[in-house]
């Protein structure tokens, strides 16, 4: 009985730790099983396939072929060069290469297009990954913060609710009138609803923590709440300048933006060496078979045919013969049929629709535009670096502001506690001031995980490992 009890302690713990998730277990389960993530690998395997396509254009081509052929009627047999107007078996069997010598260099350059957006399409995935980290982070802070809002509203609730019992037994006393009573039930109604709502916005928080880790919404989840200190802590050392350039060196997207320029160069030069002659080498060999194939083995004379007259009268007979054939077997054909060929072939574009000459004007275009976007990448990168520890700094000095205004708050909502509780003042006063430390604490509350998500953003755009 004991070990059976022990067995399931453990299980019950096993299951209660499964339940709990930390910062990298959301994060982690995210990258894994999010599906646009998923699609995006899938699409970077495919570009893959493609650079490796590319470079298996430089190796000569190698074909097998085979024909098996009847022809009826009067026909022309290829391999004994008769006629026949009969059925003719055939058959024909080859092998052929072909190697691209010079195109312009077109298929290099074309190899290192794919290859640069292979690269690019990987570092693409990267800055989708790190992204929907961002996000994980973003929405695994939301719900600390909807935790903590809620667990002010239950103190405020649960304070206006001793309140509102010491209030009971002074108007049982006589001591305060019953409106007093009715004042602080109403205020316990009203905290009753934001308790309410506070708990309904942790829920959603939840929700969609769990819905972007694309986890099933279904079961016990949740967050581990890490130790968030805002205390003793400032703003970055380095400014936006040295944050940016660090940027620039580690972020996936502007690697990105970089491989796609210089495949965007290549897919250029690729376009510009159509324009050259193509020369390539080719050769086969191939032998085949025919029904009508036969070899003469002798002849018979099967009669006397008259072919003359003598001056005396006599006949002149001639013998008339039947040649005497057999099919020529399968082995020997194949054999004594043999052909090779070997050649050069050289191509020069003269007139094709314009086609080169638009391709290269598109490809002029695009590499341009591809410039634009990395600089756009560039601009938007530092735009929301700037943001953010702009953002940082404003957080930190609304919190100071705010941590003096609950103090302040405070304060003076126990000294309007103890004058309500002998009567100098009326519920209203008490329920002003009980409301302002309220908005104190949320304040506060909102500014701390305001700083501390941005400063997770510069950490990020740093290189850092977002965690706490």
């Amino acid at each position: 009985m004991l070990k059976q009890l022990i067995v399931f302690t453990l299980f019950v713990t096993g299951l209660s730790a499964q339940n709990n998730w930390d910062i990298k277990s959301c994060v982690d389960y995210a990258v894994k099983h999010n599906i646009q993530l998923k699609q995006a690998d899938l699409n970077n395997q495919i570009n893959k396939n493609n650079s490796d396509q590319s470079k298996a254009v430089l190796l000569p081509s190698i074909n097998l072929g085979a024909s098996h052929t009847y022809n009826f009627g009067k026909t022309i047999d290829r391999f004994t060069n008769t006629f026949a107007n009969t059925q003719v078996l055939s058959q024909n069997f080859y092998i052929s290469s072909n190697v691209v010598l010079f195109s312009g260099f077109s298929q290099y350059n074309n190899l290192k297009a794919n290859e640069y957006a292979y690269l690019s399409s990987t570092e693409s995935l990267k800055q989708q990954q790190y992204d929907l980290t961002l996000n994980v982070v973003n929405m695994y802070l939301n719900v600390i913060f909807t935790d903590e809002l809620a667990g002010i509203s239950k103190g405020q609730y649960k304070i206006t609710q001793e309140q509102l019992d010491r209030t009971k037994k002074m108007v049982d006393a006589g001591a305060l009138a019953k409106s007093v009573q009715f004042d602080i039930e109403a205020q316990l109604a009203n905290e009753e609803v934001n308790v309410t709502n506070a708990e309904n916005n942790y829920q959603l928080a939840l929700l969609s923590l769990r819905q972007i880790m694309n986890l099933d919404s279904v079961g016990a989840f949740n967050v581990i709440k890490p130790n968030l200190d805002v205390e003793g802590q400032s703003i970055l050392k380095d400014d936006v300048q040295s944050i940016y350039e660090t940027a620039l060196k580690n972020q996936p997207g502007i690697k990105s933006a970089e491989y796609s320029l210089l495949s965007s160069e290549k897919t250029l030069a690729t376009a510009r060496g159509r324009r050259y002659p193509t020369i390539s080498m080719n050769g086969s060999m191939g032998t085949g078979t025919s029904g009508l194939a036969k070899d003469v083995t002798g002849f018979n004379i099967v009669g006397y045919d008259t072919t003359a007259v003598t001056t005396g009268g006599q006949y002149v007979l001639s013998p008339r013969t039947e040649i005497v054939t057999k099919p020529i077997p399968f082995a020997d054909q194949f054999k004594d049929n043999v052909n090779k060929s070997f050649g050069f072939t050289i191509s020069v574009p003269l007139f094709n629709g314009l086609q080169t000459h638009t391709g290269v004007k598109n490809a002029k275009l695009n590499l341009i535009n591809t410039r634009y976007s990395q600089e756009l990448a560039k601009q938007n990168l530092y735009k929301t670096i700037a943001q953010a520890y702009t953002s940082a700094k404003a957080a930190l000095s609304r919190y100071m502001a705010n941590k003096k205004s609950v103090e302040a708050s405070q304060a003076s909502f126990d000294f309007a506690d103890q004058k309500f509780n002998v009567g100098a003042i009326s519920a209203f006063d008490y329920n002003t001031a009980k409301n302002r430390l309220l908005v104190a604490q949320s304040n506060l509350l909102q500014s701390k995980y305001d700083y501390i998500l941005r400063l997770k953003v510069l950490d990020f755009y740093q290189g850092k490992d977002l965690t706490f």
